[in-house]
């Protein structure tokens, strides 16, 4: 059972500290520790499998531990209390329900049954839902829940936090009504129970003599506290987490928690697995160097007796397409030689940058599964916006109508949908021509949306696509939905994604600046051109929506296929990969903006790049852009920091690293055109009709897109010009201070040379 650990893992396994905080390195063996210390335990007769408590963060991880621990010793692990916080709690309550206060058979709500408890409550109370969002008012209660706050011990600052303390009030009434907890309830409840009731909390403290835990760097404030009373006794806590691999703080983990345990608990007994099973030595060398430029860690430094393994390969590429290209091209060779497409992964920062990926799998034929999410054109926001462009392209599309004729919301309920069903059935007409048949109140509200597409329909004669598709953005409200959603700004990156989507259809299909319902002759018949029937008339806006649904339907890969693995690096934590492509690393985007404005933003976003990096088992590639489509314009980019802070004796620059370049580099490479076709191989140098020639000040010339410094706020890159001479003024975001205009008069810039 011990015999296969090397000397960490076993000191970790046979400790006889009474605490003990183990910095598990990414691939070292950190389920193969826990299971086998639980198996030593028991087998050693320090306790009895029943007196063992062991906290796992996924269903998955417990029953995975269970299986683990039945191979090795025959005991029955039914009984064993191993699970989620979320699972363990909930059996807790179920067993002391009096004491907790709850019904006996209580009814536990999901996440989307806590959201639609809480529209029930805003509507009963007259509660004004744009003033108070359902999905802030969630997000409100879980966080005071997860810092352990009831509503009258949450601290009011304003009128607007005061109101949403009262809704906190009127939630927890109406669930204690109708005997239901939401998640963040069982464990505040739990706790709770604990903390006041000393004759259960004595019990066990008694009963669990060995508590291990998980990912410990992913426990929250109140799980933390949790914890804490449970081993208030003669319990043995043991920690288990990487602080390295802390990534979840917008989930409310707080990697705080692993240096609180080493004060309040395992002082100077900490064990560090730093032997790493998994990667190749240049991969860990590389990530031991860039976390390393993170202040607040309690350090580790990862090696492997596998060898040295390939460099990092480094490619920087004009465009996303023709990043997205040369990447789907590496990995159609890498299939060749012989590797499996599920050894093959590549990883984003943000969801939508798998637009264009998918779009060059799919143009390839290759199989690809988007991991732990949803296709870009499967996603709900995109649906949403393409079933508003097929209203416009033909009204008769009842599916589409009944998806978006109350969303965003308009105020059009089930029954007034019902009774238009209805009329429609007995006219035999579509819906949307029946909705002058339907009387009331709803009404209006039905044809103000008749109204709507019909705005749209008209707009579409004169709009391109991807204008149109801006249009129906913000005249539709999504835009504003989104926004006042506080995760709503992936939903967002997405719906500008999708315009990006729409320019590089137009760019591809030569339909650029014709509008969305224009008449265009099209091909179909290319073998058979003196066919009557080789052309057919049809529109921008019909060519795409067609192209959208092939590409949501095809190339899916089904149930256990053969399929490359595209997912954002949050999703990718706990997998591997014998071959790993990081995308998109660039400064704004990886480390990204929204880092800059939160505390310890960057160093999460560096660990973020470490797990990444770590993911790989033989071979990763690290790729980026000059020039990226954002909401259907080109944003230009310098190269993130993260990669500068990456040991140039393990990188290997497949293309010529743009400071080598005869020009420079933030001149020449980005004057193309950003919707290039990558299949011809080929960069057309038509600079984008965005850009200016430039402008001379004091002897020197300045243009979009190149590289300068400032004494002050350090390395930017040049975005918009402005003016003459004396006159001149440059847009330039720099990479430490974000966006500055400046006066090239008396800005001092200096070029950055090649």
């Amino acid at each position: 059972m011990i015999g296969q650990l090397n000397p960490e893992q076993l000191a970790a396994v046979t400790t006889t500290s009474k605490h003990t905080l183990v910095l598990a390195g990414a691939g070292s063996g950190k389920t193969k520790v826990l299971t086998t210390r639980m198996a030593w335990l028991i087998q050693n007769g320090k306790v009895s499998p029943y007196g063992v408590l062991a906290v796992t963060f996924t269903n998955k991880a417990a029953r995975e531990m269970l299986t683990r621990l039945t191979a090795m010793l025959p005991v029955d692990t039914r009984g064993m209390w191993v699970g989620t916080f979320h699972g363990l709690c909930n059996r807790l309550l179920r067993a002391h329900y009096r004491d907790a206060g709850l019904p006996q058979n209580f009814q536990i709500l999901d996440i989307a049954d806590q959201l639609a408890a809480i529209k029930r409550l805003i509507k009963a109370n007259d509660i004004d839902d744009e003033k108070f969002p359902p999905r802030d008012v969630q997000r409100f209660i879980n966080n005071a829940k997860e810092n352990g706050e009831r509503p009258e011990h949450v601290e009011v600052w304003d009128a607007h936090r005061k109101h949403l303390a009262e809704i906190y009030q009127l939630y927890q009434e109406q669930c204690e009504r109708e005997g239901v907890v939401d998640f963040a309830e069982l464990l505040l409840r739990a706790y709770e129970l604990l903390s006041r009731n000393a004759l259960v909390r004595e019990h066990y403290q008694r009963r669990f003599r060995y508590i291990l835990v998980d990912e410990f760097q992913d426990t929250n404030t109140l799980q933390y506290k949790w914890l804490c009373l449970l081993a208030g006794g003669d319990a043995s806590l043991f920690a288990v987490g990487d602080d390295d691999q802390s990534i979840y703080a917008f989930r409310g983990a707080n990697v705080g928690n692993m240096s609180a345990f080493e004060r309040d608990y395992a002082g100077d007994n900490i064990i560090r697995l730093e032997q790493n099973y998994r990667s190749f030595g240049h991969i860990l060398d590389a990530a031991n160097a860039l976390i390393e430029h993170n202040t607040e860690r309690l350090g580790k430094n990862l090696w492997t007796d596998r060898g040295e393994g390939e460099l990092l390969r480094v490619v920087e590429q004009p465009t996303d397409l023709l990043e997205a290209q040369w990447v789907v091209d590496e990995i159609r060779a890498q299939i060749n030689e012989g590797r499996m497409r599920s050894e093959i992964a590549v990883l984003y920062r943000s969801n939508a940058q798998s637009r264009p990926i998918e779009h060059a799998l799919f143009s390839a034929h290759i199989p690809y599964k988007v991991y732990g999410g949803l296709r870009f054109f499967e996603r709900q926001e995109i649906k949403h916006v393409l079933a508003y462009l097929r209203l416009v392209a033909s009204g008769d599309d009842d599916t589409s109508f009944m998806r978006v004729v109350n969303f965003p919301a308009r105020g059009i309920g089930a029954r007034t949908l019902e009774n238009l069903s209805d009329s429609a059935r007995q006219i035999g007409c579509n819906l949307i021509h029946a909705v002058g048949a339907v009387s009331g109140r709803s009404a209006s509200k039905l044809l103000a949306f008749v109204k709507l597409i019909e705005t749209l329909r008209e707009a579409a004669q004169t709009l391109t696509l991807p204008e149109l598709i801006k249009h129906v953005n913000d005249l539709s409200g999504l835009t504003t939905h989104y926004e006042a959603e506080r995760e709503g700004a992936e939903r967002l990156e997405n719906l500008g994604e999708l315009i990006n989507a729409a320019t590089a259809f137009c760019a591809e299909e030569n339909l650029e600046g014709k509008p969305a319902l224009a008449l265009v002759e099209r091909s179909v018949a290319p073998d058979d051109p003196d066919s009557p029937f080789a052309q057919e008339q049809t529109t921008p806006l019909a060519l795409f929506l067609s192209h959208a649904s092939l590409e949501a339907g095809d190339n899916q890969a089904q149930a256990g296929e053969d399929a490359v693995q595209l997912m954002t690096i949050h999703a990718a934590k706990g997998l591997e990969f014998d071959s790993v492509f990081i995308t998109g690393v660039e400064e704004g985007l990886f480390p990204h903006e929204n880092s800059m404005m939160a505390e310890d933003g960057l160093e999460e976003e560096r660990r973020l790049m470490y797990v990444a990096i770590t993911r790989a088992k033989e071979r990763l590639t690290i790729s980026l852009a000059h020039a990226r489509m954002l909401h259907g314009q080109t944003r230009y980019s310098m190269r993130s920091r993260f990669l500068d802070e990456l040991p140039e004796d393990h990188l290997k620059w497949l293309t010529p690293r743009a400071r080598e370049q005869a020009e420079p580099s933030w001149g020449m490479r980005l004057h193309v055109d950003a919707h290039a076709r990558p299949a011809t191989g080929r960069i057309e140098p038509r600079a984008p009709r965005s850009l200016s020639s430039g402008v001379s000040v004091s002897g020197k010339q300045y243009k979009i897109g190149q590289g300068v410094r400032h004494a002050r706020f350090g390395d930017g890159t040049i975005i918009r010009l402005s003016g003459q001479g004396a006159d001149a003024q440059a847009e330039i975001v720099f990479r430490d201070a974000g966006a500055k205009t400046l006066a090239l008069a008396v800005a001092k810039l200096d070029i950055i040379a090649a």
